[in-house]
């Protein structure tokens, strides 16, 4: 590999120092950083809003490793919430495994020169003792200085309380969930308190429940009530994503009976009668995404101006409402948003486009009068960048299916080869953002195809339940269809056909190449090779994962043991390139190591590689870009050119 190769692979895999978990409160925005040279050594920072040349203020030490774990998925690790005039700073740590406490209050403008925004009123307090086990971070504080979250202790979520004024406290469990519960809030007398539950067999796509409850002046439940209507969730099963307060009586949320997951206003007035106060039903359009993480935001502000995300086709949307009436869209140039964070008319959010990584947007609706204030961003766009192409051909079944297209960026090759990219889901999307990786591609000479098969999220639930008891199926057909169709239109080199799949698409990639000869090779990071293993040995989270996806283990044993690739490995007479964690949770890499052995005897060019320290996803830049360096020497024997 050339000097030159290694550098252009460097750049592909280097992170820039970016806001991460960022959040507005009041006029001020916070988020998290690496600080020092370790990994696990992060920070909070806050500066004020719009003022991007403002010199960031560090609010906690080195010393944390702020990280939010929960469902062994995680989300959002901290919180801030303004209340009685001061900032009170949440976090989760996983050195101490405890919960962290800290109390703020702003700084007199005129001292903002000396680059300090809030000043500390109460130094951090470790507020719990360490638990076996992960905090979630939608906390909510009564008025009586009690904090209220929701954490998991030996595989069983809990509601708990802490009492604000005392240190190293057990955690107080108020409720004990039959299985798993999230996104806890609160209105804003914490008279009542709402949050999603869910069991077994579903995940929290496929059905939840949204629930409130009313607490005494002790912080103990008195009444919880699950949410129905017959409109909506009698005899259905539906998904209620992002239950949030815009005022002391009214909570928005989206659900997708409709099919699609629309918003939905309801008055909670009394716990007796909770009742829709308004709804919003528009078919292609999707409030809302599969809850692998927690704290998710599609919906912030407040009743005067709430601010909605809507996924429309392979367009993000911002809209505006007010008292529960639309006033405003605006169309964006992104294909993802992170990070959506509103106070009052100031809106703030990361967008990611096709040709450029996650901008800061610190939009002030107050003062920009524009027809759409996203015109007149400032990205810092990539050149050199091949963009996705959307396309839709006939999938299984002949039902129309998405993906997106990226042509080479050079020509070194009479056809090119073509690289199909399997997404890691099943529940999940490419959503045509800019990657690395697919970038590195086209820059040499490949074509690549990032294959939404049916199965993926954001085209409605008819769409994300087509792989319903058919993993290994529908998916596998999918991308073998796409790939003909670039064959049979004469776009690419039919035998140079690569599959590619990371965790669950590495289980569709193998599929791929025991099933047909349209694939010549393929490349898998922490592969799914047993279902049999998976269903066994995964994290609580996915316990059930697979009874929508293959069926119930005991009366559907038979496709457990056909699509796991793992009993057919000796079938595959095509070169492999498998990369493993040994520290994956949750796909064991002795999946892996029980193939290794028979698939270099078997497959020439195929190879195996673990890396130590690495667990579900690679973080390490090092490890990145051997990677991509082991991916072109195999590609180059295996491909031939």
């Amino acid at each position: 590999m050339s000097n030159d190769d290694q550098l252009k692979v460097r750049h592909t895999v280097s992170k820039k120092k970016s806001f991460k978990e960022l959040t507005i409160v009041r006029d001020i925005i916070f988020w998290i950083d690496p600080v020092g040279e370790g990994q696990n050594e992060n920070a909070i920072f806050v500066r004020p809003f719009n003022e991007k040349e403002a010199f960031p203020q560090k609010l906690t030490s080195k010393k944390y490793n702020i990280k939010n774990n929960f469902h062994g998925y995680g989300g959002k690790s901290y919180k801030c919430i303004f209340l009685k005039n001061n900032f009170y700073l949440i976090w989760i740590d996983q050195i101490t495994n405890a919960l962290w406490f800290q109390i703020f209050k702003e700084v007199a403008s005129n001292y903002r020169s000396q680059k300090r925004y809030l000043d500390s009123v109460q130094e951090p307090r470790q507020l719990s003792k360490s638990i076996d086990g992960n905090f979630d971070s939608s906390f909510v504080i009564s008025q009586k200085n009690f904090l209220y979250g929701i954490c998991e202790i030996n595989n069983r979520d809990y509601l708990f309380s802490l009492n604000l004024k005392k240190t190293k406290q057990d955690v107080y469990r108020i409720k004990k969930f039959k299985n798993f519960a999230g996104e806890l809030s609160s209105n804003n007398s914490f008279s009542l308190l709402s949050w999603v539950e869910w069991d077994s067999p579903y995940m929290p796509w496929e059905k939840n429940d949204l629930c409130f409850a009313t607490i005494d002046l002790d912080g103990e439940i008195t009444k919880i009530k699950k949410f129905s209507d017959k409109l909506i969730n009698v005899k259905k099963n539906v998904s209620f994503f992002q239950p949030y307060w815009i005022s002391e009586t009214i909570l928005v949320c989206s659900e997708d009976s409709s099919g699609w997951w629309n918003l939905l206003f309801l008055d909670a007035s009394k716990i007796e009668n909770i009742f829709i106060k308004k709804r919003v039903e528009r078919n292609f359009v999707e409030y809302g995404v599969p809850q692998w993480v927690s704290g998710i935001t599609f919906f912030s502000g407040d009743i005067k101006d709430l601010f909605c995300l809507a996924k429309k086709e392979n367009n993000l949307l911002v809209e505006q409402y007010k008292d529960l009436q639309f006033v405003k869209e605006f169309s964006t140039p992104f294909a993802s948003i992170s990070d959506f964070s509103v106070f009052e008319k100031k809106v703030v959010l990361k967008g990611y486009g096709s040709d450029f990584l996650g901008n800061l947007l610190e939009i002030d609706c107050n003062k920009q009068v524009l027809s759409n204030v996203f015109e007149e961003i400032n990205a810092e766009y990539i050149k050199d960048c091949s963009k996705p192409e959307s396309f839709w051909f006939k999938g299984f079944e002949d039902k129309s299916t998405h993906s997106f297209l990226y042509k080479p960026l050079v020509e070194k090759f009479r056809k090119p080869p073509l690289f199909v990219r399997a997404h890691s889901g099943p529940t999940s999307f490419f959503d045509g953002s800019y990657n690395s990786e697919v970038q590195y591609w086209t820059s040499k000479g490949f074509f690549v195809a990032e294959v939404n098969y049916g199965g993926s999220s954001g085209f409605g639930k008819a769409y994300r339940e087509r792989l319903n008891y058919k993993w290994g199926i529908v998916d596998s057909y999918d991308c073998k269809s796409l790939a003909l169709e670039l064959i049979k239109s004469n776009q690419v080199d039919s035998d140079k056909v690569v599959i590619f799949g990371n965790s669950a698409g590495g289980l569709t990639a193998l599929n791929c190449l025991l099933y047909g000869s349209i694939f010549t090779a393929a490349i898998c990071k922490y592969p799914v090779i047993d279902l049999k293993d998976m269903h066994q040995n995964t994290h609580r989270f996915e316990k059930d994962y697979l009874n929508s996806l293959v069926g119930n283990y005991a009366k559907n044993h038979d496709d457990y043991i056909n699509r796991s690739p793992i009993n057919h490995i000796k079938k595959i007479k095509k070169p492999i390139l498998l990369f493993h964690g040994k520290k994956d949770t949750v796909i064991s890499y002795e999946q892996t190591l029980k193939i290794q052995e028979i698939l270099i005897q078997n497959n020439k060019y195929s190879e195996v590689i673990f890396f130590d320290n690495e667990g579900h996803g690679f973080r390490n830049i090092e490890n990145k870009e051997i990677v991509m360096q082991k991916s072109q020497e195999f590609l180059k024997n295996a491909l031939n050119i």
